[in-house]
C-alpha cells in the first residue's frame, strides 16, 4: 500500500508515529511511506525582499527540523520512507499530492480545535477529507 503521511512535528505527529509503532500491520515491506512536510509560505511582500537562496534555506531548515526525529523513528523501525518537503497551504498541498501521487491512504494525526465545525477534527484534516478522494486514517 502506498501511504502518504503528512507531518508537522507537533505532539499529534508523535501520537501518529506511536500508533504506527504499536500496530505491526503498518510495519514491514508491504507498505511504502512518503512523509510530507508543508511549510507555510512566507508572505509575498517579505519574500520579495529576501534572496531566493535565503528563502529556500529557510524552508529546507523548517522541514528538516520536522524530519530529523521522524527519520530516526523510521530507521529504528527499519522502514524505508521517502521524505518530501513542499511550501504552501497544508490541506491543499496534501490533497493535491495524494491525488497526483495516486496514494492508497493518507495517514495523519489530528487535533480538535478551531471553529465549531472543526471541533472533532482539525481544520487541515477536515479540508483534506473534503478535497480528496483518497481514504484518510485519522489518528487522534
Amino acid at each position: 500500500m502506498k501511504i502518504l503521511v503528512p507531518v508537522d512535528g507537533s505532539p499529534f505527529t508523535k501520537r501518529m508515529l506511536a500508533y504506527l509503532a504499536a500496530h505491526d500491520e503498518w510495519l514491514g515491506g508491504a507498505h511504502r511511506y512518503t512523509l510530507l512536510h508543508v511549510a507555510p509560505a512566507v508572505p509575498p511582500r517579505a519574500a520579495a525582499v529576501l534572496d531566493k537562496s535565503v528563502l529556500q534555506g529557510h524552508y529546507a531548515e523548517e522541514s528538516e527540523k520536522v524530519f530529523k526525529p521522524i527519520r530516526a523513528f523510521f530507521a529504528k523501525q527499519k522502514i524505508d520512507a521517502e521524505f518530501t518537503a513542499k511550501v504552501g497551504h497544508a490541506a491543499d498541498t496534501i490533497s493535491t499530492l495524494a491525488t497526483k501521487g495516486k496514494f492508497d491512504l493518507i495517514m495523519l494525526g489530528s487535533h480538535g480545535h478551531g471553529l465549531l465545525g472543526n471541533v472533532v477534527l482539525g481544520s487541515v484534516t477536515t479540508k483534506v477529507m473534503a478535497n480528496c478522494d483518497t481514504p484518510v486514517l485519522v489518528i487522534r
